[in-house]
């Protein structure tokens, strides 16, 4: 048994936390533009582009030379071949952060929506399993929904959702003046809750 991810998503339907564990592929970042806002996580976010960062010459050491290959090299070396990167590769075939998500979310709303109109409005969804992973939900007062992925032979982790959401979230959230909740264009992500968080996770007996 194992934890892969945690998803905290606010009463905008944005995702404003991310953190993962034992992941095999890791998510892509996230495209420019693509709608995933500011502090969610640092593994997620866009690339910063400095177009202002000079360009380093081919020319610019006296010992360059063009190979019959057409590569710039240094007199007395062999060219450089570059080899494909299998990390890069394994990301190719996973999609962006900001997709994965909305669809994370667009599950546990469909779900969600489901139960209450199949078993009554007084009836909750907190968790569902495929043959690979089970996806558990705790929803607060406020809006906030927390999401965790796990391998399908996790019982439910709802109680440590909240947990999650009594502890860390209050102490280093709710309770920190310079984390702007409900902003729309701000993460919740800070060092101190994900630091809290993962010992937190670490610490249970399914986490392996």
């Amino acid at each position: 048994m194992t934890i892969y991810s945690l998803y905290i998503y606010d009463r905008h339907c944005a995702c404003v936390y991310y953190q993962d564990w034992h992941r095999t592929k890791q998510p892509k970042r996230a495209g420019e533009g693509g709608g995933v806002l500011n502090a969610v996580s640092q593994a997620i976010s866009p690339l910063a582009t400095d177009s202002a960062a000079p360009t380093p010459s081919a020319f610019s050491s006296p010992r360059n030379t063009l190979s019959s290959s057409g590569l710039v090299v240094a007199v007395g070396e062999d060219p450089v071949t570059h080899l494909p990167n299998p990390t890069e590769h394994a990301r190719s075939n996973t999609l962006p952060f900001d997709e994965e998500a909305k669809l994370v979310y667009g599950v546990v709303l469909s779900l969600r929506n489901m139960v209450k109109k199949i078993s009554g409005r007084d009836e909750q969804f907190t968790s569902y399993r495929t043959s690979s992973y089970r996806l558990h939900l705790y929803e607060t007062v406020s809006g906030y929904k927390f999401v965790m992925l796990s391998d399908a032979a996790t019982d439910g982790l709802r109680f440590v959702l909240r947990q999650i959401y009594n502890g860390p979230f209050v102490e280093y959230v709710v309770r920190n003046p310079l984390v702007p909740m409900d902003s729309r264009s701000q993460g919740i992500d800070n060092d101190y809750f994900r630091a809290s968080i993962d010992r937190l996770v670490r610490g249970l007996s399914v986490f392996n």
